[in-house]
């Protein structure tokens, strides 16, 4: 998998009171959406077009050890400096 893939973080938002997070992944003309749900329940696809099953693997295993930081971005990330295009989580 190319070191350089792109990843994108959604604000943390709730839905059924439970704390998710949305993640797409571009490389190239590749991409991906993953959900980070609430600690306990699964990392999982929700789309792909043009990664391979095991490339997939990679990003679920990537976002589910990564939890704490994904988070941590995520909490950062404001809706109005976004539609902005102003530079996020950090």
């Amino acid at each position: 998998m190319n070191p350089e893939i792109n990843m994108s973080v959604s604000p943390i938002f709730r839905k059924d009171g439970a704390k998710n997070i949305y993640l797409v992944f571009t490389d190239g003309g590749k991409t991906a959406e993953i959900l980070l749900p609430d600690p306990g329940s699964e990392v999982k696809a929700l789309s792909n077009n043009g990664f391979s099953e095991d490339e997939i693997k990679d990003l679920i295993k990537y976002v589910s050890e990564d939890r704490d930081n994904i988070t941590a971005i995520a909490g950062k990330v404001t809706p109005l400096k976004a539609f902005l295009g102003q530079e996020q989580g950090k």
